[in-house]
């Protein structure tokens, strides 16, 4: 399939892509897609009916409000579509706050799309549907025997996370909050990630979508580890959102707080993104946990610790 035509509508399967070597093949992306350097040379098929320049709570309200109404966050450009040509579309069904819901690309795809692609739906909760998503893709691309391979690799690399952290003994418990104003703590992949990582999720249950918590529930569980990872921010932006955390009175009554082990994290870029670098965030996660005994070289670029953070 050398005349392959790929738009992807969600940054992790734009790196899915890209990582399985059909990079060159890409011709349209999604408006948040930015990884690997480059892809954002490519037109944006997509745009955000939400104002990302808003702050934690109104987005997090917008949101609420577009999925109440049964309406995408994201909404696809159909014209843009058919100027492309592609062969192969790919979305993603687990969450539609995270991509062009399916059922937008569908109607594009009938209304407009006069190439006839073939749209290839993701549907990742756990980390052993991220390694089907990667073979789903593959095989769509026409080489199955390429999933196999990153699978194998990518597996390989986790399995090796999880022996050096085992043979350390400790695990610490870990707040994962994947976003700060409300308080959503992060589940789906993310407590199988923490668990490779040598450590215990303060709450959450892997294959769950992400749910609301309160300062209560996390004074109440007092971990060790506070790790900041909003949906879609790097560090800089999470880092601007913490007031509304950061100085609630019991905010200091925390031991991770008093420890000095808070971290801010590029959530945007690792742990949100259900494809190749959660190998990476697994190893993010066991920097945190295992500070001075695990070293993967992640801190100042992927993390920083929140008492280092530019005020």
């Amino acid at each position: 399939m050398a005349d392959r035509r790929i738009v992807s509508l969600i940054a992790s399967a734009t790196e899915i892509v890209a990582a399985l070597g059909f990079e060159e093949q890409l011709v349209g992306r999604s408006h948040e897609c930015d990884f690997p350097p480059g892809v954002e040379l490519l037109p944006a098929c997509s745009s955000s009916k939400v104002d990302p320049g808003a702050t934690s709570r109104r987005i997090d309200a917008e949101v609420r409000s577009l999925v109440a109404e049964a309406l995408s966050v994201y909404q696809v450009d159909p014209a843009l579509l058919d100027r492309l040509a592609p062969t192969h579309i790919i979305t993603q069904t687990q969450c539609e706050v995270c991509a062009v819901s399916l059922s937008e690309v569908e109607r594009a795809v009938r209304e407009l799309v006069l190439s006839r692609p073939r749209v290839v739906s993701l549907e990742p909760m756990h980390l052993g549907d991220v390694w089907r998503d990667i073979r789903t893709v593959a095989t769509a691309l026409g080489d199955a025997e390429r999933g196999h391979r990153l699978v194998g690799t990518l597996t390989a690399r986790l399995d090796a996370v999880r022996a050096r952290t085992e043979a350390l003994g400790k695990r610490p418990v870990i707040a994962c909050v994947e976003w700060i104003d409300p308080l959503m703590h992060a589940e789906n992949w993310i407590p199988e990630l923490v668990r490779i990582a040598g450590g215990t999720s303060m709450i959450g249950e892997p294959g769950r979508h992400s749910g609301y918590f309160s300062m209560d529930e996390l004074v109440r569980h007092d971990p060790d580890v506070i790790a900041i990872m909003p949906c879609g921010f790097d560090i800089e932006r999470s880092r601007k959102e913490m007031p509304p955390l950061a100085t609630h009175p019991d905010w200091t009554r925390l031991s991770a707080v008093r420890a000095g082990r808070v971290y801010v994290t590029d959530g945007n870029h690792y742990f949100n993104r259900p494809g190749p670098r959660l190998v990476e965030s697994a190893e993010i996660l066991a920097e945190l946990l295992h500070p001075g005994a695990v070293d993967f070289g992640h801190c100042g670029t992927a993390w920083v610790p929140w008492c280092d953070a530019p005020r």
